[in-house]
């Protein structure tokens, strides 16, 4: 499953220890999975020409080797509605250590959930589901299965999670597209298998789930040292 261009992304992020965004979402782009509509700006003119094209509002995020937890240092802007909004993001961007452009991404809506994995020494690839966004550590309603997940294991995770109502549609609200989560987690648990030998964890979060699809929102890959 892994191409060469997928296998050429994580070589060349060795040096980072880690897969920065925008190629994080290539590379899960390049494994068949949906990430939203997106472009790394290296400048102000690209940015803003591609928010005109894609539609606002839009979200900005910082893209820096040295910045893993982007929130932490105030660079991700939501709901930018106008050019010179994102313009203002992209100059205050611009001050952050090791600032090397920015993504610019469609706004996506849905149900926030986490994917994520880890190589546990004993286990091998384990695959995580929950609640996500910025509550994961709040509500902590995950559940852990090893790697490779079969269709049975999947439908088992949704209805352990403590808010699997919200998945199913709750007080008249839609369902979420149970066939595009479950593929993205069968999809991913192969990743996970692929990635054995590759990384200490990958993390999905948000995964933005709607009844029509459910698209990687966040993606951070963290690399084995010297792997």
């Amino acid at each position: 499953m892994l191409s060469e261009k997928m296998a050429a992304i994580l070589s060349e992020s060795k040096k980072s220890g880690w897969v920065l965004e925008p190629e994080a979402k290539r590379f899960f782009s390049l494994a068949g999975l949906d990430i939203p509509n997106f472009l790394w700006a290296r400048n102000e003119e690209e940015a803003v020409r591609f928010a005109d094209r894609v539609g606002y509002p839009v979200v900005a995020k910082v893209v820096s080797p040295r910045v893993i937890h982007k929130t932490e240092k105030k660079g991700v802007e939501v709901g930018i509605d106008h050019g010179e909004k994102l313009i203002e993001a992209f100059r205050r961007f611009r001050r952050i250590e090791g600032f090397e452009g920015v993504l610019v991404e469609e706004t996506l809506s849905g149900i926030e959930i986490i994917i994520g994995a880890k190589v546990d020494d004993q286990f091998g690839p384990v695959v995580l589901l929950g609640m996500g966004g910025t509550g994961v550590e709040i509500y902590e309603d995950v559940v852990l299965r090893m790697a490779p997940l079969r269709q049975e294991d999947v439908g088992s995770m949704m209805r352990c999670l403590k808010a699997h109502k919200v998945l199913e549609g709750y007080r008249g609200s839609a369902p979420v597209n149970s066939k595009a989560l479950t593929r993205l987690l069968m999809t991913f648990s192969e990743l996970a298998m692929d990635l054995e030998e590759w990384i200490e964890s990958i993390d999905l979060n948000p995964v933005f789930c709607s009844p029509e699809r459910c698209v990687i929102g966040d993606a951070r890959i963290m690399l084995k040292p010297g792997g």
